[in-house]
């Protein structure tokens, strides 16, 4: 090559690398707040959801951490007292309208009996002797009280290393959160397991996809978007942190992790997902001091702003290793409660 072919190669490639910066700035930047066409009646009911529960509950709460890589010992999860009434019964409280489960998360692990793979809630014996199936108790809890429902799905990602106290065993591949059977068609698997889920448990409310932008199965995400539509089009699918009305029905905020929120005259339907213990732990973790939680009147200020924004408050409030919601969580949630519900209270959130 010439060295004024190789020039013209480094311009070309400078020039794409450019292109492609400039996109994926555009992508994270903040959203105009004009309305880029009209929005669905889901869209325009999601706007009024104002308050909702996220729930994390898998290995990862058996084996303290937040990403399980998928390897974990099944007889860790042994949730003797789960109640998923008790969970929808604290969200009510709370003057929720919504609850989000975490039907798949890094694990791989579905909370049902999945067709596609053994590495779902079988895999737990002590766990309703490997016959449950957590995802039917929590919609019928939900849909018995009146809560919108939920489920939340984790695309594949790198997940599993040595940082994360996760890494695969010697000579065991890495699941990158999906089961072994998703490799070599982690889109294919995916769209089984969406349908799944959105074919044997009735109306589902919203769909909560996280990593949608991985890169492994990022540049399919419309037409994954396009599938779980054909399903069920009612269905609000938000993808985490998109900040666009093209890759999500919303748009969304993960507050614990850039700290960022709807732009304060946003007209457009947001969310923004929080966690009630602090450190930015989502699965179950013991509050041993007060600075293990968020202070109840952090959580409603939080909550006032965003509702102000247009923006639904999605708190992560995670069961503990009995099935419940207990202790100084569930204290602190009515704590959260006892300020919306004040007599007189200013900028009640009530759903």
């Amino acid at each position: 090559m010439s060295p004024r072919q190789m020039s013209r190669t480094l311009f070309r490639a400078f020039a794409a690398f450019l292109v492609a910066a400039a996109a994926l700035s555009a992508a994270d930047a903040p959203t105009s707040t004009a309305t880029p066409a009209p929005l669905s009646d889901s869209q325009r009911d999601f706007m009024r959801w104002r308050f909702g529960m996220f729930v994390h509950f898998n290995i990862g709460t058996f084996a303290d951490r937040d990403w399980a890589g998928g390897y974990e010992d099944p007889a860790l999860f042994d949730p003797s007292r789960l109640d998923c009434g008790q969970w929808a019964d604290a969200a009510k409280s709370a003057g929720m309208s919504y609850v989000v489960l975490t039907v798949k998360h890094t694990e791989g692990i579905a909370l049902y009996d999945s067709a596609v793979t053994t590495h779902d809630i079988t895999l737990f014996k002590k766990f309703r002797n490997g016959k449950g199936d957590i995802v039917r108790e929590f919609v019928d809890a939900c849909r018995s009280r009146g809560l919108k429902v939920g489920l939340y799905y984790c695309f594949p990602g790198d997940y599993s290393d040595d940082a994360h106290r996760n890494a695969p065993p010697p000579g065991m591949p890495n699941l990158h959160g999906l089961p072994a059977e998703a490799a070599g068609d982690y889109v294919g698997f995916m769209k089984k397991q969406l349908a799944e889920m959105l074919t044997n448990y009735g109306p589902i409310d919203l769909l909560w996809i996280d990593q949608y932008a991985n890169p492994y199965t990022g540049d399919r995400w419309q037409e994954m978007l396009a599938f779980v539509r054909s399903i069920q089009p009612r269905c609000i699918v938000l993808a985490n942190n998109a900040k666009n009305l093209h890759d999500s029905d919303a748009l969304s905020f993960e507050y614990p992790w850039k700290g960022d929120l709807p732009f304060s005259d946003n007209t457009l339907p947001a969310e923004v997902c929080d966690v009630i213990q602090t450190g930015q732990r989502w699965f179950w973790t013991e509050a041993k001091q007060p600075s293990d939680l968020q202070p109840a009147a952090q959580i409603v200020e939080r909550l006032r702003t965003c509702n102000q924004r247009n923006a639904n408050y999605l708190l992560d409030v995670p069961p503990d290793r009995d099935g419940l919601i207990s202790g100084p969580q569930l204290q602190r949630l009515r704590e959260v409660a006892a300020l919306l519900h004040a007599p007189g209270a200013a900028g009640r959130s009530d759903p």
